[in-house]
C-alpha cells in the first residue's frame, strides 16, 4: 500500500477552524499533508471514497477507566482500544483507578508499554495523591517533567482544602492540569442516587447536588490566588453550572466536562432499580439535565466524555444499593451525543468541538484538528443512519450500558489512527 492516502468526497468537519464543506484530505506517514476542495494525489496513492459522509478529527475521550492492571475480567487495554475504535475515538485518557494505583512514573510507563498493543492512543492521567488516599501529594513535578500533562484522583475527590491548596500551587509551577471529581465525601459516600422525592419513594439513600457544588465552590475560591489550570471532571446540576459560569466570566483558567449520560438521561431512568444506570455522579433531575444541555450550548461546559467505567455482571446483578457505580460508554458516546444536533440544540461543529478540539486544547495535545502537520486521526461517520443500541453487539467485554434498546441516529463507519484504518463497518 502507498504511504499516501487520499480521502475524497468527504464532508470535512473541523470545529477548530469552522470548516464544513465537501472536499478531500491527504495523509502521508501518519500525518495530514493537505486538505481542500481538490487535491492532486500521487499516482500510487490509496484512494478512499467517503461517499459524502462526515470526516472529522478522531474523538478524544478525557474520562476512561480500564480494567488493567488488576481487573482483566472487566476490561483489557486491547479491548478498550477496540471499543474506542468502534466509537470513533482515537485517543483515550486513562484514569488512575487501577491495581496498583497509577501514582508514579513506573506505573505510568507500565500503562504506556501495555498500550502499545492497542489500536488507539492512550494517555495516562496519573493520580494527584498517593494511592488515591487524599493525604499526600504524588510526584506531580517528576511526572510533569517526564511529559505527563494532567492529573486526577479519578472517582475520588481531594477533600482536604489545605492539601488541595498546596496541590494547586505546586501544579502551577509545571503548568499541570488538575482534574477534580466533585463530591464532598461526607455528603456523598453513603448515597446511591440523586437526593429528592424519587429517592425517598424508592427508599434509596440520596446524594444531594450540594455535594458537587460545595466542592466546586471551594476549589474556585482556592484558585483565586493561583494560576493553575483546573478542570471539573463532570458537572451535573444547575448550581454547579452557575458557579462555573461565574468563574469563566471572571477569566479564571477553568474548564468543565460532562458525561453523555448526564444530558441524555435523568434520575427516572433508575425506576425499577435498574443498576445499569448507577453512575458517579448520579443521574440528576430533569431540571438539572436541561441545565446541562443549555450549558453545553452556551459553552459553560467545554467537554463531553463517555465516562466509560466497565463493571462485570456480578457487580450489577445485585440490589441497587450494593451495585457498583459504572457504565460502558466508548461505543455510544457519539451516537447518543448526536441527539443534541438532531434535536436542534447544537450545530454539528459545536457538538464535535466538545469531543475533539476542546479536549485537545485543554490537555495540550497536538490533535483534534484537520490541519497539515497534525496526526491523521479521523472519525468517518454518517450522522443520519438510524440504529438501536444493542449491548450484545458491543465490542466491550462488559455490557453495562444505560442505553440498552435506545434508538439513536448516527453510525461510525471508519476510524483511522495515524493514517491506518483500525475500524470499519
Amino acid at each position: 500500500m502507498s504511504a499516501y492516502t487520499l480521502y475524497k468526497n468527504a464532508r470535512l468537519l473541523d470545529p477548530e477552524s469552522g470548516l464544513d464543506r465537501v472536499g478531500q484530505i491527504m495523509a502521508h506517514k501518519g500525518e495530514i499533508t493537505a486538505l481542500g476542495k481538490e487535491i492532486t494525489a500521487p499516482s500510487n496513492a490509496t484512494v478512499i471514497d467517503c461517499h459524502g459522509k462526515c470526516l472529522c478529527p478522531g474523538l478524544i475521550d478525557m474520562r476512561v477507566f480500564v480494567g488493567i492492571p488488576g481487573a482483566d475480567y472487566k476490561d483489557t487495554i486491547e479491548n478498550t482500544g477496540d471499543a474506542a475504535a468502534a466509537g470513533g475515538i482515537t485517543t483515550v485518557c486513562v484514569q488512575p483507578v487501577t491495581d496498583q494505583i497509577m501514582d508514579d512514573m513506573a506505573r505510568v510507563e507500565f500503562l504506556e508499554n501495555r498500550a502499545k498493543k492497542a489500536k488507539v492512543n492512550f494517555i495516562p492521567f496519573p493520580a494527584i495523591t498517593k494511592r488515591l488516599e487524599g493525604k499526600e501529594m504524588a510526584e506531580i513535578g517528576l511526572m510533569s517533567k517526564a511529559g505527563v500533562k494532567a492529573f486526577t484522583d479519578g472517582n475520588k475527590s481531594i477533600a482536604n482544602p489545605a492539601l488541595m491548596s498546596r496541590i494547586l500551587k505546586y501544579a502551577a509551577m509545571f503548568d499541570a492540569l488538575i482534574i477534580q471529581h466533585l463530591a464532598v465525601p461526607e455528603l456523598s459516600e453513603n448515597g446511591v442516587m440523586n437526593a429528592g422525592a424519587l429517592a425517598i419513594r424508592l427508599g434509596l439513600p440520596g446524594i444531594p447536588t450540594a455535594a458537587e457544588t460545595i466542592m466546586l465552590e471551594r476549589d474556585i475560591r482556592l484558585l483565586k490566588s493561583v494560576s493553575t489550570r483546573y478542570h471539573a471532571a463532570q458537572i451535573t446540576c444547575q448550581d454547579s453550572i452557575e458557579v462555573m459560569k461565574t468563574a469563566k466570566k471572571n477569566k479564571m483558567n477553568v474548564t468543565a466536562g460532562v458525561a453523555v449520560a448526564h444530558f441524555a438521561l435523568n434520575e427516572y431512568a433508575i425506576e425499577e432499580y435498574r443498576t445499569f444506570t448507577k453512575i458517579s455522579p448520579p443521574l440528576r433531575s430533569e431540571e438539572d439535565r436541561v441545565a446541562v444541555v443549555n450549558a453545553l450550548k452556551d459553552g459553560t461546559i467545554d467537554v463531553i466524555v463517555s465516562g466509560h467505567d466497565p463493571e462485570d455482571p456480578e457487580s450489577k446483578r445485585v440490589p441497587y444499593e450494593l451495585a457498583e457505580a459504572g457504565v460502558v460508554g466508548l461505543e455510544t458516546m457519539l451516537p447518543v451525543a448526536l441527539e443534541l444536533y438532531h434535536n436542534g440544540f447544537m450545530s454539528l461543529l459545536d457538538l464535535l468541538a466538545k469531543m475533539t478540539s476542546n479536549p485537545a486544547r485543554i490537555i495540550g495535545l497536538k490533535a483534534g484538528q484537520l490541519k497539515a502537520g497534525y496526526p491523521a486521526d479521523f472519525c468517518i461517520f454518517d450522522p443520519d443512519t438510524p440504529q438501536r443500541i444493542d449491548p450484545e453487539t458491543m465490542v466491550s467485554l462488559t455490557k453495562n450500558t444505560p442505553f440498552d434498546g435506545r434508538p439513536v441516529q448516527g453510525r461510525i463507519l471508519k476510524t483511522i489512527v495515524a493514517g491506518e484504518i483500525i475500524f470499519e463497518v
